[in-house]
């Protein structure tokens, strides 16, 4: 039975990451004056590259630099099935949103070690930029939790915190949490790599840097494990400030609709700033971010 729901859970997230995607993709068309993709071309992306033979440089550490793609998509497999099966089944066990956050970390991580076992110094620096991003957004994307988890508690099981908001209201009703919302959202931009916090990957200025060494099936784990975060983001999102999601009758609508409301400004940032440096992006997450983060903490302390 729990196997099964792990495999559920993992398609749902893969379906749904590529759909959302494609959306991105098209969004991004459209605004620069393109036709866009078709709606299946994750797929066939996905496809091609997994159809291609994976090169190993040969100044890399094969063995890193084969298992960071592998370590990145399992621990994404098991938060989306963590995530999802928790919102399908209704069940939860203790401290599941911590166990949630490491394993979403842990694809930054791999990207990190796989370019650094590259042995391309265009990679490292790529590596060294993301390492710098993870360490600058996490901080204030921990407080925004912490201010979520307070608010609701103090308990830091998923399914409280949702029972929480439809018993009290959602956490984007309270002035706390709409800093917290805002905090969340800017920190889940720079965790995908979106622009303008696309500095790791800057196709432009280091070749695709994290990625620069990557072909075939590693970097389709790669983009796979991108686009189930580009799913489970937006969907944790939904949980700590919109109330969750209930897949049944007019509420499959509705939980589109939270879904989107995270996705969309998401879409719209990426198209409408330039790419920012990696210091500009340190001090702009431990400055204005991290302030912001704690100021939202303060007012859930006053119950604000």
């Amino acid at each position: 039975m729990v196997i099964g729901y792990f495999f559920i859970s993992v398609a749902v997230v893969l379906i749904l990451g590529m759909a959302t995607s494609w959306v991105d993709r098209k969004v991004t068309a459209l605004v620069q004056a393109r036709v866009g993709p078709p709606w299946y071309q994750p797929v066939a992306d996905v496809a091609k590259l997994l159809g291609k033979e994976m090169l190993v440089p040969e100044t890399s550490r094969a063995m890193g630099f084969a298992l960071a793609p592998v370590a990145g998509f399992a621990a994404a497999c098991v938060a989306g099935a963590i995530l999802l099966g928790m919102l399908i089944t209704g069940r939860e066990f203790a401290g599941d949103l911590i166990v949630l956050v490491y394993l979403l970390a842990v694809p930054s991580v791999s990207m990190i070690i796989g370019a650094c076992a590259s042995g391309n110094p265009v990679s490292v620096v790529g590596a060294s930029r993301e390492m710098k991003m993870l360490l600058a957004y996490e901080l204030p994307m921990l407080i925004v939790l912490v201010t979520t988890v307070f608010r609701a508690g103090g308990d830091f099981r998923i399914a409280r915190l949702v029972a929480h908001q439809q018993a009290e209201g959602w956490m984007l009703l309270s002035a706390s949490g709409v800093i917290g919302f805002i905090v969340a959202l800017v920190s889940i931009q720079a965790k995908l790599g979106l622009v303008p916090f696309d500095a790791p990957e800057a196709e432009q200025e280091i070749m695709g840097g994290v990625m620069a060494e990557y072909s075939g099936p590693a970097l389709a784990l790669f983009r796979l494990t991108k686009m189930m975060l580009l799913c489970m983001l937006p969907v944790l999102m939904g949980v700590l400030f919109l109330g969750g999601f209930r897949m049944r009758g007019w509420d499959i609508l509705w939980s589109v609709l939270k879904y989107m409301a995270v996705v969309v400004p998401l879409v719209l940032i990426r198209n409408t700033n330039p790419r920012l440096r990696v210091d500009q992006i340190t001090r702009f997450f431990w400055g204005p971010m991290t302030v912001l983060a704690l100021a939202g903490l303060a007012l859930a302390a006053l119950k604000v």
